[in-house]
């Protein structure tokens, strides 16, 4: 399961190292504002009514900054609003999706996770523990690039990059993983050590 979600700072990545430099947040996303606006466009545009759950749902997501599953934004919506249903949830994170605010990923655990739609960025996931953390680096996306041009001369329109590895607390190197080093807060919402 997934515990957190890290930013790494632009261009990170380097050899030789275990663990990538973090910071906070990169202010990629727009702010919840911003999100909220478009949504409204989105479902104007669409015609579609909302309700006081969906608002809820919409809200909370737009505050994550994890990769969230669908069980976890039914938990943290349902501290204020008990009444709201997984199918609800369901039903609003696909809208979400359908108007570009959310993007539905997969990373290998059998559970779709839904992250806000942002600036490009890669993933690098603990295969162990689930941690995830986000990363850009220029001379992979330069990498990617010449490629796709020596392999026939072809354009990147879009892709994922997805490093699946082991954390150094999963390979015994340290007794705690990068999330918790840096004292983040894991999926169920407790403070890590």
């Amino acid at each position: 399961m997934a515990q957190t979600v890290e930013r790494a700072a632009k261009g990170g990545a380097t050899r030789g190292r275990t663990a990538l430099p973090l910071v906070e947040d990169s202010g990629r996303n727009p702010e919840p504002r911003e999100l909220k606006g478009r949504w409204q466009a989105y479902l104007a545009d669409k015609r579609l009514n909302t309700t006081a759950q969906r608002e809820a749902i919409v809200d909370q997501f737009f505050r994550v900054t994890e990769h969230i599953s669908i069980e976890e934004l039914l938990a943290k919506v349902r501290r204020k609003h008990p009444k709201v249903g997984y199918a609800t949830v369901y039903r609003t994170l696909k809208l979400l999706v359908d108007a570009a605010l959310a993007s539905e990923r997969q990373f290998g655990d059998g559970q779709a996770r839904y992250e806000i739609a942002g600036q490009h960025h890669d993933h690098l996931i603990c295969a162990k523990c689930g941690l995830i953390l986000e990363f850009e680096d220029d001379e992979i996306e330069r990498l990617q690039e010449r490629i796709a041009q020596r392999l026939g001369g072809f354009a990147v329109v879009a892709h994922r990059h997805e490093l699946y590895a082991l954390c150094p607390r999963e390979r015994g190197l340290d007794e705690r993983c990068p999330g918790q080093r840096a004292g983040r807060v894991d999926a169920g919402g407790s403070k890590q050590p």
